[in-house]
């Protein structure tokens, strides 16, 4: 059975910390993000709470090639694509 998978960024309060990461529950990990359930984890001290981007795909496989590439994009890259898929910078968590 295949799985599907999204990679995600997400950000601190003032938007100087991104984070990217891949999941095959997005929900789940976001909440495992916000509730800091991983106190020494990257997120939790950087307060990385807000979820600003996503990107979904029907292979795990491919959510994570795609995490490779964008872990390697500079960080205009990065804001360039947030800005195109939110350009308010919403918490996305919301809308999940």
């Amino acid at each position: 059975m295949q799985y599907g998978g999204t990679v995600y960024i997400m950000t601190n309060a003032i938007h100087t910390v991104l984070y990217i990461g891949v999941t095959s529950d997005l929900y789940a990990r976001v909440s495992e993000h916000k509730e800091k359930k991983y106190p020494t984890s990257f997120t939790a001290r950087y307060n990385c709470s807000k979820l600003v981007y996503y990107e979904t795909f029907s292979r795990i496989e491919e959510a994570i090639i795609r995490e490779k590439q964008m872990k390697k994009w500079k960080r205009t890259w990065k804001l360039e694509a947030i800005n195109k898929m939110n350009p308010q910078w919403k918490d996305l968590f919301k809308t999940l």
